[in-house]
């Protein structure tokens, strides 16, 4: 592999997509079962995913968000959904660079992970099915990246729990990107507006009360 995953003179040769694979559930769970392989990456599951490469890799970067995690876990995973977003916003093939894409865990951890998240993943993909086809093709795409490239800004402010709603709205667009389903981009729609509404009071009411606390020392 060279220095960038999905090389744009590759990705040009392959007609700037690669062929659509199977669900990420499935896709994951042969990662995981593949003893060929010692580790899994970040570019293995990019090229396993193909034209969906955009879809589940935002999502996977986005679920460790979903739930109240260690402190630095949203820096570290809003860094590449920023990435991701600005390509998708900008209509560009996606690729990482080597520093993300050579990421890797164990496949025994991997698997561990992917047993655990498999079965919710089949059922929330089994509820999903193609429609609304305008909302997951440009120009709308461009649309979905942007409010994605906000809410992964957001994502990387040390706001108390502010990472949870913004990460829950990222993965609804994943999934219509991933399953061409326009109506959980729709989702994504309503709750990016709820996100975006509950951070700004969370961030109205820390400053308020900083100029609250500070007036009180001074004065």
């Amino acid at each position: 592999m060279g220095e960038m995953l999905g090389d744009e003179a590759d990705l040009a040769a392959d007609g700037g997509r690669r062929k659509r694979g199977g669900r990420l559930s499935e896709i994951l769970a042969s990662l995981a079962e593949d003893t060929s392989r010692e580790r899994v990456s970040v570019a293995d599951i990019f090229q396993a995913m193909g034209d969906r490469a955009f879809g589940a890799l935002i999502l996977i970067f986005a679920l460790p968000n979903v739930i109240p995690s260690p402190p630095g876990t949203s820096a570290l995973t809003g860094a590449p959904l920023v990435f991701l977003s600005a390509q998708l916003m900008l209509g560009q093939s996606p690729w990482l660079p080597k520093i993300i894409a050579n990421r890797s865990i164990a496949r025994s951890d991997f698997s561990a992970v992917v047993s655990r998240v498999s079965p919710w993943l089949a059922r929330g993909e089994r509820m999903l099915r193609p429609r609304l086809g305008f909302l997951i093709h440009p120009p709308a795409e461009y649309l979905t990246g942007f409010l994605c490239l906000i809410l992964s800004i957001i994502l990387m402010l040390p706001i108390p729990l502010g990472n949870i709603l913004p990460a829950i709205a990222i993965c609804l667009f994943s999934f219509g990107i991933l399953e061409r389903d326009g109506l959980c981009v729709l989702l994504g729609m309503v709750m990016f507006a709820i996100s975006v509404t509950v951070v700004a009071g969370v961030l109205f009411a820390l400053i308020k009360g900083v100029i609250l606390l500070l007036t009180t020392l001074l004065f």
